[in-house]
């Protein structure tokens, strides 16, 4: 069969990430991150994303998506980074770019490898020394855990009762390496044959070869 576009295949979650240009500051008050999070509503509005977790940090962001269809991640992720471009040089009459170039996506299994990445993506903030305890910081899917998630859907894993409290536990640090790898290689992040399968399917095989070692 027809190897599906990076990142793009339907039916599995996703951990996307993307950063201001040259590392610049994106949100700068609360009315930008209030905006973006408006944003993240009206692409759900258009193309049906269940969104299972996220977190806006000053100069990136952190999404947790699981789209159905193939191409819809692509297509979702381009009308929300394009809308939000257009309305931030509206707002502060600017031009150029605004993001570190098109967004990065890793696919993610979806059994506790996704918990540790949710609980990656909402302690962010924490880990960051932004606040003293995660749900404290506004603009992350950890502040509607245990309220109405208007905004969130359920996932294929159910967060633990004790969610709050995982998460302002700090992670060890083979699951932080595990995690920093997958982003830095943009490889899949999950069990061994998983993530070869997965990998091989999205045509993802070099992000898994040893660093500085040619292809054979």
């Amino acid at each position: 069969m027809p190897r599906t576009a990076r990142a793009s295949a339907g039916g599995i979650c996703y951990h996307v990430i993307n950063r201001g240009n040259a590392g610049a500051v994106v949100f700068r008050d609360d009315a930008e991150y209030q905006e973006f999070e408006k944003l993240l509503g009206q692409a759900c509005h258009r193309l049906p994303m269940p969104i299972l977790g996220y977190c806006l940090m000053p100069n990136h962001f952190h999404l947790v998506l699981w789209p159905r269809e193939d191409g819809d991640l692509s297509r979702w992720m381009q009308w929300l980074l394009t809308a939000h471009v257009r309305r931030h040089h509206k707002r502060h009459g600017t031009f150029g770019h605004i993001w570190q170039g098109r967004f990065r996506a890793f696919p993610v299994q979806d059994d506790r490898h996704l918990l540790t990445v949710l609980r990656y993506v909402e302690r962010n903030p924490l880990r960051a020394n932004l606040v003293p305890e995660a749900q404290q910081w506004r603009w992350s899917s950890l502040r509607w855990f245990g309220w109405q998630r208007s905004m969130l859907a359920a996932g294929p894993v159910d967060r633990p009762d004790d969610w709050l409290e995982l998460v302002n536990q700090p992670q060890n640090e083979a699951e932080l390496a595990a995690i920093r790898s997958s982003i830095q290689r943009g490889s899949p992040f999950g069990g061994r044959t998983w993530t070869r399968t997965t990998a091989e399917l999205l045509g993802l095989e070099t992000s898994l070869r040893p660093r500085g070692r040619p292809a054979s």
